[in-house]
């Protein structure tokens, strides 16, 4: 098989699709360093998203074809219901001297190189994180993808977050998880501020206090390598608030209401990729 190597410190990425999960990713790579707005482009006729983009430097162009031309790592990051309609109309333009990326939910390898007419492709399931370099991604090679390319995407998503490498079959327990979680966790400091407010707390003191207490939580469990069983006793004092706090969640089935929201979302990814 002809290699085509793509320059790793020098490339150029191209975003087909300029919703907000592409604007985090190319945010989050621009803050980090990893690479200049000059070498980053879309493409998209709203204002709002081309202000958006244009913001922080990168480069808006007019038409979809002109961001595949001068890319050389490409990623869709379109709605899964639009991918193949975005692939199949540039297909034309897709040499296998392009790495091809996707971050649709529940979308096969199969399927994206079926459409793209090649098999240089990587399936990546990052979250909404990626805008403040905290993302959660996981990310599987297609048939021609080599591990210079899985290099480049390593460190493409790893300057936005932290990323893995797992089987494709993974992936719609991924998106269950990492993909939807953050929406959970918004839910949790919400309902952590409204409890606050409750027992008499002003709202901004609330929000705050949840926020920062869920980002040290997360914290500890990252850099200390304990099982969150063990921080959650070490919290935990015979007779204490905290247990008094648990027991209510425990009766409220607060641990299966989130394990049956995975679930749920994982289902939901199978069903779309097999539509």
């Amino acid at each position: 098989m002809e290699a085509f190597p793509i320059p790793s410190d020098t490339y150029k990425l191209g975003f087909i699709g300029a919703g907000k999960m592409a604007e985090n990713i190319a945010r989050g790579v621009v803050q980090s360093g990893l690479m200049p707005p000059s070498r980053i482009s879309t493409a998209h006729s709203n204002p709002l998203r081309r202000d958006a983009f244009e913001s922080f430097g990168v480069s808006v162009l007019s038409r979809i074809d002109d961001v595949i031309e001068e890319s050389d790592v490409v990623i869709f990051s379109v709605k899964p219901q639009v991918v193949k309609k975005a692939v199949l109309q540039v297909k034309p333009l897709l040499s296998k001297k392009k790495l091809l990326v996707s971050v649709a939910a529940g979308i096969k390898l199969k399927d994206l190189e079926e459409w793209a007419g090649q098999s240089r492709f990587i399936r990546v399931m990052p979250n909404t994180p990626s805008a403040v370099g905290e993302a959660a991604s996981v990310m599987s090679l297609g048939g021609s993808a080599t591990e210079e390319d899985a290099d480049i995407i390593a460190k493409l998503f790893g300057s936005v977050g932290k990323i893995w490498r797992g089987d494709e079959k993974l992936f719609d327990a991924v998106t269950g998880l990492s993909g939807s979680g953050p929406a959970y966790i918004y839910l949790v400091i919400e309902a952590l501020a409204d409890g606050g407010v409750a027992a008499g707390l002003p709202r901004e003191l609330a929000l705050g206090l949840a926020s920062q207490t869920v980002l040290g939580a997360a914290t500890m469990a990252t850099e200390t390598g304990k099982h969150p069983g063990q921080l959650k006793d070490e919290v935990t004092s015979p007779g204490g608030t905290t247990i008094a706090g648990i027991h209510e969640l425990e009766k409220g089935g607060f641990r299966g209401t989130l394990m049956n929201a995975v679930i749920a979302a994982a289902n939901r990814s199978r069903e779309l990729s097999q539509n």
